[in-house]
């Protein structure tokens, strides 16, 4: 599968982002996907994952509440929708998808396919 990620952009703090992942393949369904961000100067780090079958989410603590992890398989999209973004949500966005038990959707290392990134930007 190939990823291509989109939707990055520069708002002010408050505002709102909707990021987009489409894959390449037929079989969607067979990855958790998941998106993880780096800021400058850090490490990449999780930030939502959804289940194949898009039942199941996860977020990290810094974004719960404020950004929803979506899925249309039909379509190969993942969204991720980020509201009240803050200055510290600046990084680079990446999506990723994996084929690993859904127990290890946090970890880094399980997903075997990358997007490009796109940088998101929040001004105070």
């Amino acid at each position: 599968v190939q990823l291509q990620a989109s939707g990055g952009g520069s708002v002010q703090a408050g505002g709102s982002l909707r990021l987009s992942c489409a894959g390449s393949v037929r079989t969607y369904n067979r990855y958790v996907m998941g998106w993880f961000r780096q800021a400058l100067g850090t490490e990449r780090e999780f930030v939502a994952a959804t289940s194949r079958n898009g039942g199941s989410t996860d977020y990290a603590d810094s974004v719960k509440g404020r950004f929803t992890i979506s899925r249309d398989n039909a379509k190969n999209l993942v969204h991720l929708q980020m509201n009240s973004l803050k200055p510290e949500d600046t990084a680079v966005y990446y999506c990723a998808a994996s084929t690993s038990i859904w127990g290890l959707r946090a970890r880094e290392a399980v997903y075997a396919t990358w997007g490009q990134g796109t940088l998101v930007t929040v001004s105070s």
